[in-house]
């Protein structure tokens, strides 16, 4: 078993194809595979986790400057976790999400955040990753705000906080707003 990792578009055909039908089985768009599935200016870098050439789990990790309380921090967030449905249950996700994490601490973020169905945070705790209690993440742009509180969303967000001066910083029930564009609403 192998951990590779590309920048996205840079993700060899047959490896991406896999990745491509694993996502659309997790949330179906009915759509060809673009390539990418990210917004370039996001910096996407896919992680996958590959046994005899085939694609067990996935996921990438995108980032961008942020203004918080005034500052401004590099994040870093997952999206597009996946796993192959037949290989659940095998802790590749796990393995995957935490090795993601050592990516981020070692990337130069100050924090790496992201959003979660509230169902899996067990899932991003057991991989290392804690809950921002009571935060939301605001996505999208700002003049049209994508919120993890809207309505018919049970999302929680999940960080590690990878500097003093993230650490220093008040994240927990605050609004933080990510704003990753128009192509990655939320990641």
């Amino acid at each position: 078993m192998q951990l590779l990792t590309f920048p996205e578009a840079q993700v060899p055909a047959e490896l991406r194809s896999q990745v491509w039908r694993l996502q659309e089985a997790a949330w179906p768009s009915g759509g060809a595979d673009p390539g990418t599935s990210h917004d370039p200016a996001l910096a996407p870098e896919s992680l996958l986790l590959v046994a005899d050439g085939r694609v067990l789990a996935a996921l990438d990790l995108l980032g961008k400057e942020i203004d918080h309380d005034g500052a401004r921090y590099r994040a870093r967030g997952l999206s597009c976790v996946v796993t192959d449905p037949a290989e659940r249950g095998r802790g590749h996700g796990g393995r995957l999400v935490r090795a993601a994490l050592e990516v981020v601490r070692g990337s130069g973020a100050d924090l790496g955040v992201f959003s979660c169905d509230r169902p899996l945070l067990g899932f991003y705790r057991a991989a290392g990753w804690r809950e921002l209690a009571g935060a939301v993440l605001v996505g999208g742009t700002p003049q049209d705000p994508f919120p993890t509180d809207r309505p018919g969303f049970d999302k929680v967000v999940m960080a590690d906080l990878c500097t003093g001066r993230a650490r220093a910083a008040s994240w927990e029930h605050r609004r933080i707003g990510l704003h990753p564009g128009t192509v990655d609403r939320l990641w």
